[in-house]
């Protein structure tokens, strides 16, 4: 069989016609009609590719083409030149640029977030994976479809002690493997697509997440490789998982018979686009929706029955819930052992979702809907109109929204007033900068947030392409808003993109500013500076130990020297201003907007009050070199 194998072989390399494969299958004894059968099947099974023959980063870079990739997110170094001499003269691969490898994973991340398909990356071998961490972290901890590619300087080809490369006796996908799906070596040139093809499939297959190939540098650099390039469509796939009926009919049985029921509403809503279904259901059966750790606006912010998020729902919740139902959100816990169950012992928990690893973590579940998330909204729906009547439903709903909408009322409309106590100080309170971004920004903006101790209660955020939406981290590793930001804007040219971001966030990532300017991607970045680490701040100050007596803060205060953020910008070639009162904010904003219309990203540094526990501290210890 082996002559066999090599004429296939040949045949699949485009060596060899299906004419002379035909006729040699022929001289090894095979009848007419045999070799014209495995012909047949062989081009069938070759239909919908192309072979292609170059260089291993000439077929890398093709095969991300084939896979969607339109942008290579990337921080080049020397071991990857195979992929970087590929790109010359490539019209339909545009490499954007950073200048440090955790800005590039952030751009990447925010590219995904809002197109929410797979996002391309190349870092540099072993010390631009270790650097690429912080924000590999942020996206494994919220399923972004990242494939990370770098180079590999082999440590077991020949000498296990070189630069460049992993420590002696170690593997290079090791480095981040708890932040991936999965990592994988590739040492083979001509096994490069094929594997990238497995990077993109996993990466974006739910739940997704990021993905890690390291591609030694001889096999990118290899000449003369010949390899298969496929589309898309024929290894990336997206099924919507339908829950079982037995489920869906006591979920169903649950939410209509319960006397409080709760749903909890986390990112899985948003990437399966099931929010126009959460609300048909909480409507239907006047549930009120809390979130918990959402990176998007999974239910409207200002909808009657939004509670905002679960902590936030205690007045709510001091009446009891015998129904918890978490529709494609992690389950409670994460922070440290708490005093107490977080959740109520006697209710019974309805989950729903195809991430079945977040679901009943630490606490329990009585009905499990594993399921794409909008198709099983679509059948519990039909199922509730299934179980009851419409007379019943219409009366149920109206009782449980009066509830709800009595509790929520007071809460949008101080959430939607202008705040007299906090309005027209200087510095700015967070709320008053809300509400002035809010009702200056554009009705559809795309708001990108690394800011805790902002304010976003006035902002409308939804779903719809003519409605604000709300993109964050749920990571919490510093150093993720500038390039995502810069990312969302690449995903949504058309958006306004504004990315709100702390003082202090700004100087892990300040030269992301410089790849907007570059690559002309036109975000409003408005810099909140409190000259504090603030959220840090808040615990150490709720400590109540000697910082507390003292109002010495360790590592606090960002003054002394005060950090001048529109200079900072305005090296890397972005204008900027300062704004440190509600009218100034309000035309700082609409310089920005027109200057990112003129395709110019734009700073606005706003000087922000601290609030909270130590708020007055200007302490940071009385060290100096020399006295």
């Amino acid at each position: 069989m082996q002559p066999v194998r090599e004429l296939i072989n040949r045949y699949l390399l485009n060596d060899l016609s299906r004419r002379g494969l035909i006729r040699k299958m022929a001289q090894l004894g095979f009848s007419a009609a045999a070799a014209q059968t495995v012909a047949r099947d062989l081009q069938a099974a070759d239909s919908g590719g192309a072979w292609m023959e170059g260089t291993g980063g000439e077929l890398v870079v093709a095969q991300a083409k084939a896979a969607g990739a339109r942008y290579l997110f990337t921080n080049p170094g020397s071991f990857e030149v195979g992929i970087f001499d590929a790109l010359v003269g490539d019209k339909d691969m545009n490499m954007i640029m950073a200048l440090h490898e955790g800005i590039v994973i952030a751009m990447a991340d925010g590219y995904h977030r809002v197109s929410l398909q797979p996002a391309f990356v190349n870092v540099h071998v072993i010390a631009g994976t270790a650097q690429a961490a912080g924000q590999l972290f942020n996206a494994s901890r919220d399923g972004s479809a990242l494939v990370v590619t770098a180079g590999l300087n082999d440590n077991q080809a020949w000498s296990d002690e070189t630069i460049l490369a992993p420590r002696p006796g170690y593997d290079q996908k090791d480095v981040n493997r708890q932040f991936t799906k999965i990592s994988w070596d590739a040492r083979q040139a001509g096994s490069l697509p094929m594997m990238l093809r497995r990077a993109f499939k996993v990466a974006a297959t739910a739940p997704g997440g990021p993905v890690y190939l390291a591609m030694a540098h001889y096999a990118l650099e290899a000449r003369g490789v010949k390899a298969q390039i496929l589309p898309a469509e024929r290894f990336l796939f997206q099924s919507r998982t339908r829950p079982d009926t037995k489920g869906t009919e006591l979920a169903a049985k649950a939410l209509i018979e319960s006397r409080r029921p709760l749903i909890i509403a986390g990112d899985e809503v948003w990437k399966s686009g099931a929010q126009a279904e959460l609300i048909t259901l909480a409507e239907k059966l006047g549930v009120p929706v809390c979130t918990d750790r959402q990176g998007f606006c999974n239910f409207p912010a200002h909808h009657p029955h939004n509670l905002g998020g679960f902590g936030a729902t205690a007045e709510w919740r001091k009446k009891g819930a015998d129904l918890l139902v978490f529709i494609g959100s992690r389950d409670m816990g994460g922070k440290v052992v708490p005093a107490g169950p977080e959740l109520p012992t006697d209710a019974k928990i309805v989950r729903i979702g195809i991430d079945t690893a977040s679901m009943s973590r630490n606490y329990q579940t009585d009905i499990a809907l594993v399921a794409d998330v909008k198709a099983a909204l679509a059948d519990l729906t039909t199922a509730v109109d299934a179980a009851a009547t419409k007379q019943r439903l219409t009366s149920l709903a109206a009782s449980r929204a009066a509830e709800v909408k009595a509790h929520t009322k007071p809460v949008l409309a101080r959430a939607t007033s202008v705040p007299r106590a906090t309005t027209g100080h200087s510095p700015m309170h967070p709320d008053e900068i809300g509400h002035v971004i809010a009702r200056t920004m554009d009705k559809n903006a795309i708001v990108v947030t690394e800011n805790l101790t902002g304010k976003y209660e006035a902002f409308p955020f939804g779903y719809r392409p003519d409605e604000p939406w709300y993109i964050t981290n749920t990571g919490l590793g510093l150093g993720w808003g500038v390039g995502a930001a810069a990312g969302a804007k690449l995903a949504a040219p058309d958006r306004q993109v504004i990315c709100t971001i702390g003082d202090g966030s700004v100087m892990y990532q300040a030269s992301g500013f410089w790849s907007q300017v570059r690559y002309g991607i036109p975000v409003i970045t408005v810099v909140y500076n409190n000259k504090n680490y603030q959220t840090v701040r808040h615990a150490y100050h709720s400590y109540k130990g000697k910082m507390t007596a003292t109002g010495s803060y360790p590592g606090m205060y960002l003054g002394d020297p005060d950090i001048d953020f529109v200079k900072l910008a305005e090296s890397q070639g972005m204008k900027g201003e300062k704004a440190a009162t509600g009218a100034e904010l309000e035309a700082a904003m609409k310089r920005g907007a027109k200057s990112t219309r003129d395709g110019k990203p734009y700073l606005i540094e706003v000087a922000t009050a601290r609030y909270g526990g130590g708020a007055e501290s200007t302490w940071h210890g009385g060290f100096k070199l020399k006295a």
